[in-house]
């Protein structure tokens, strides 16, 4: 996707550092606009700026938990102070990790955790960045769902809870925030390779098998790109009639019957 839409518009992603977040703001500082990134791992955070840099692609990097609501709070502003407003706000941020072992085992903490960010993260980033997508003309909000959503493999209740309370409160949001000429929609994810999009400590290589490859229907595993494009499309205005909507992006995996 290649226009002037985003030419002067500012965009927050959260967890933006690293994987599917790292790969939307690359995309967006291509297309023009003023990217902020935020994470809260440093390392990861200097690292893709120098990454987008190396590309001469401009890109700001704040740290934040955004678990935590007096950094969300901080972000918000800091963002407010050096843009005054805020055309597309993507909540990518969440603990990636799924499985969480037996249930009877479960440490709560570790559940809480997860809600925290996945969940109750996202609210508060959309609390304290309403301010200003509500300065914008026309502002958008993306929620990074998964399709562990809509499916499960055994002992991921907390993130498939989390992503499932994204899914409806995309759809609320959309209808909550409508006077405010803000979109909110989602984008469920499904195997997305992140091996070349992470931090150097952490990166490797991918290596996928044929089955791995054959459970898609378009015969490959997803990239950060596939997101990326897609996450162009929907906050931007060609999108304009599009709200409360969640896109599956899994190259037909969740479509396709599979027999062992």
């Amino acid at each position: 996707m290649t226009n002037t839409y985003y030419k002067t518009k500012t965009v927050l992603i959260t967890g933006g550092a690293q994987g599917i977040g790292l790969g939307m703001a690359q995309a967006f500082a291509r297309e023009g606009a003023n990217v902020v990134i935020t994470d809260a791992d440093k390392e990861a955070g200097l690292e893709a700026v120098e990454r987008l840099q190396k590309e001469k692609l401009k890109v700001d990097f704040i740290i934040c938990d955004i678990s935590q609501e007096h950094e969300v709070a901080v972000l918000m502003q800091q963002v407010g102070e050096k843009y005054n407003q805020l055309e597309a706000l993507i909540n990518n941020a969440g603990i990636a990790d799924p499985f969480m072992g037996d249930l009877g085992e479960m440490l709560m903490s570790e559940f809480d955790r997860i809600m925290a960010v996945n969940l109750r993260g996202t609210v508060l980033c959309c609390k304290y960045g309403l301010p200003l997508l509500r300065k914008a003309e026309h502002g958008a909000i993306l929620n990074i769902s998964s399709t562990r959503a809509f499916m499960s493999e055994p002992n991921t209740f907390a993130y498939s809870a989390s992503k499932g309370g994204l899914e409806a409160l995309t759809h609320s949001l959309a209808i909550s925030l409508a006077e405010d000429r803000i979109r909110v929609n989602a984008i469920a994810p499904g195997w997305i390779e992140t091996g070349n999009w992470q931090k150097k400590s952490q990166q490797y290589k991918p290596q996928h098998t044929k089955d791995d490859k054959e459970q898609h229907a378009v015969g490959r595993v997803g990239t950060p790109e596939d997101i990326a494009e897609a996450s162009l499309f929907l906050c931007s205005d060609k999108a304009g009639f599009i709200t409360g909507q969640s896109i599956t992006i899994d190259g037909g995996m969740t479509v396709k019957m599979i027999y062992k």
